[in-house]
């Protein structure tokens, strides 16, 4: 649920494919919908700040031509009339997309990326811009937590993951590179799902590691991302990670009944004695609520290094990304950046090389898991959102996931001592998206009903 939906227009306490039915039937107007998400922008961003770039006047001029559209007849995306925010890493054709870094102050991109025309194609209305951390990584921007803004919202889709707990958009765009999606969709109590690796093109979005970057969605509920990601899974020539695989069909997947009931495998990450005492309560009372359907299963002793790994090459990568911005700049950069940037240049070839053969091998350990259960549950931080706004939290628990290219999904289904959200993630296997979501919106189904 969004933060404080008490204060919401009864418009946007709709689901995205409530609304998605209700603009297609002419029930609903994009300018109503528009007109509602800016007046909650206004009530709720002096405290959120989930914004570094907002346009009232643009965004109503696209809710008004898709109206248009719809009045003349024409034929309308899967997508008509919703409000998507893209989180400030994804170019915008003549909107500033500036990464979160002054370095790129006024920079206005010449052409969307592949996510952004694919979201106009599917008749979506760009929102505006989210805010994101220094260059997607760790330096925090400006975003506050909606449940408590005393509290980080986590990083670095900051931003993205804000604006719709707080209300204001129904669906946004973020990136993953070790946690950048889970986290905040944990620590700010919504829906977060990260796709298998190169699901989603990554053409015309910052890049920090091409090995690790992947486009994901934020929304309330598991059929809003399946129903935005199904525009966006594809390929393209621009980015060698995608495939021409054939459209997943995830709502539909998502939606539907599983066959039999689903398995889960509750593993104790290598990371769990870092978890707060609040996941381990939390986690001891979900393990008893699912009962015989969720068996602890232990991950082969080489897991343990997986989240070093993932680091070591996200820091090689990164150096080489982004020694543009540090030749124009070194002193602009946070002092955590240009240390990240020493530490990329110091790893050796080897143990980079060696880090990359990684993916394969642990990937073939949970395909053993995977003949037997259908997603893997693990929590998706490490407690709830950390007091203070200096750090975006520990990506400790997203990070082998991320290495290994398997689909995750957070449902906002804990919640800790102080009253604030956390996360359940579900692991599903490398392609089997659909999959790993209809089982995530039966657990959400369960979990609902037996609250």
């Amino acid at each position: 649920m969004a933060a404080e939906t008490g204060e919401m227009s009864p418009i946007l306490q709709l689901s995205a494919v409530e609304l998605r039915e209700r603009l297609a039937k002419g029930a609903l107007r994009a300018v109503e919908l528009a007109e509602a998400c800016l007046e909650q922008i206004e009530r709720r961003e002096p405290e959120v700040q989930a914004w570094t770039w907002l346009d009232g006047d643009h965004v109503m001029a696209q809710a008004k031509a898709l109206d248009a559209l719809r009045a003349q007849g024409r034929p309308t995306g899967p997508l008509h009339g919703l409000p998507v925010g893209l989180k400030d890493v994804i170019d915008t054709a003549g909107i500033p997309t500036e990464n979160g870094t002054p370095i790129d102050a006024g920079r206005k991109p010449a052409r969307d990326a592949y996510v952004t025309e694919r979201l106009k194609q599917a008749g979506a209305v760009i929102m505006g811009k989210t805010v994101t951390t220094e260059l997607a990584f760790f330096a925090p921007g400006k975003t506050r937590n909606p449940h408590n803004p005393r509290h980080t919202p986590g990083g670095s889709s900051s931003g993205s993951a804000a604006a719709v707990a707080a209300g204001m958009v129904p669906l946004s765009l973020g990136t993953q590179t070790v946690g950048s999606m889970i986290r905040p969709a944990s620590f700010c109590g919504i829906v977060g799902y990260k796709p298998t690796f190169g699901a989603i093109p990554r053409s015309g979005v910052l890049e920090q590691a091409a090995s690790l970057d992947t486009i994901g969605t934020f929304a309330r509920s598991v059929e809003d991302v399946a129903l935005v990601s199904d525009a966006l899974f594809g390929y393209d020539a621009g980015d060698p990670a995608t495939t021409t695989a054939p459209a997943p069909r995830l709502l539909e997947i998502a939606a539907s009944r599983p066959p039999v009931q689903p398995a889960l495998a509750f593993v104790k990450h290598p990371a769990w004695d870092k978890a707060s005492p609040d996941v381990h309560d939390a986690f001891g009372e979900l393990r008893e609520a699912l009962g015989e359907i969720c068996e602890e299963v232990e991950l082969p002793p080489h897991f343990a290094g997986a989240q070093g790994l993932c680091e070591l090459v996200q820091k090689v990568e990164l150096a080489k990304s982004f020694h543009r911005y540090e030749s124009r700049g070194r002193e602009q950069l946070s002092e955590r950046m240009q240390a990240a940037i020493d530490d990329g240049r110091r790893v050796l070839a080897h143990d980079y090389l060696a880090a990359r053969d990684w993916p394969r091998l642990l990937n073939a350990a949970l395909d053993a898991v995977f003949e037997r259960f259908d997603a893997i549950v693990v929590p998706a931080s490490a407690g709830p959102a950390p007091e203070g706004l200096e750090t975006t939290g520990d990506p400790v628990f997203n990070g082998i996931w991320t290495l290994c290219g398997t689909p995750a999904v957070t449902l906002p289904l804990l919640q800790a001592h102080n009253g604030l959200p956390m996360g359940v993630q579900l692991v599903g296997r490398c392609g089997d998206d659909g999959r790993l979501l209809r089982t995530a919106r039966w657990l959400a189904e369960q979990m609902s009903e037996s609250a």
